[in-house]
């Protein structure tokens, strides 16, 4: 009966936010709800991930998510890349004593300033399609009542998520954040060293992680042929 009220409440709570003005869809509504219903989170965003390198962020509740997302991106690492890897909620109450775990993400993430992280794996039996990521300025757990909130969120995401997808098609969601021009630059990297595509890959990485730079702002670097592909050879 409780779970019951939970998400009828936080549906609604979903509903409201997707009746905004300013909102732009189901995800950021969700998203936006996850923060006014868990009273410790000050930001979420919602990611669709694969097993590959193919990622996009579909909703975030303000900029500074949607550039946390994008470090985990880059860096390949964080509480949502093993949350999506193992399929189990991954909890970080003080992101600072996480260095051996993450430690490129753990230091970018509190330079940010990001103090705690939860990330909870959107999975339906054994597929999972993303993470619902949220994030705080200050170093603490939840509590069992915003545990059990988000794990709702969670569930109701990846619900809405599939029904968008039948609805619309998988190929037609809006992203707010597509790296598609990362998987263009990685395919144009991969022709010229003759390597594959997981090798050049894990170039383009190597050096956003080496320049401090976004893999995004990169790849779209390379495609603008702002910096040569020579110089992502070592």
């Amino acid at each position: 009966m409780l779970d019951g009220q939970r998400r009828d409440r936080l549906r609604k709570a979903v509903a409201e936010c997707l009746r905004a003005p300013r909102a732009t869809g189901w995800a950021e509504a969700m998203c936006v709800a996850a923060v006014a219903a868990l009273g410790s989170v000050d930001a979420a965003a919602l990611t669709l991930r694969t097993d590959s390198h193919g990622e996009e962020m579909i909703g975030a509740s303000e900029p500074w998510a949607a550039r946390l997302e994008e470090t985990q991106y880059t860096l390949g690492e964080g509480p949502g890349v093993e949350a999506f890897g193992t399929g189990g909620p991954v909890l970080v109450a003080d992101i600072r004593v996480e260095q051996a775990r993450w430690p490129g993400f753990a230091d970018a993430a509190s330079a940010s300033g990001a103090a705690a992280m939860f990330a909870f794996p959107l999975q339906i039996g054994g597929i999972r399609l993303g993470t619902l990521d949220l994030y705080r300025r200050l170093v603490g757990g939840l509590s069992s009542a915003e545990l059990g909130d988000a794990s709702v969120l969670a569930e109701l995401a990846t619900l809405a998520l599939l029904e968008d997808a039948e609805r619309t098609g998988p190929d037609d969601l809006h992203a707010v954040i597509s790296y598609q021009d990362v998987n263009v630059a990685t395919g144009m990297l991969a022709v010229y060293l003759r390597v594959s595509l997981e090798d050049a890959f894990s170039r383009l990485r190597a050096h956003a992680y080496a320049t401090d730079t976004p893999i995004l702002e990169l790849a779209r670097d390379v495609l603008a042929r702002r910096i040569p592909l020579d110089r992502l050879v070592d």
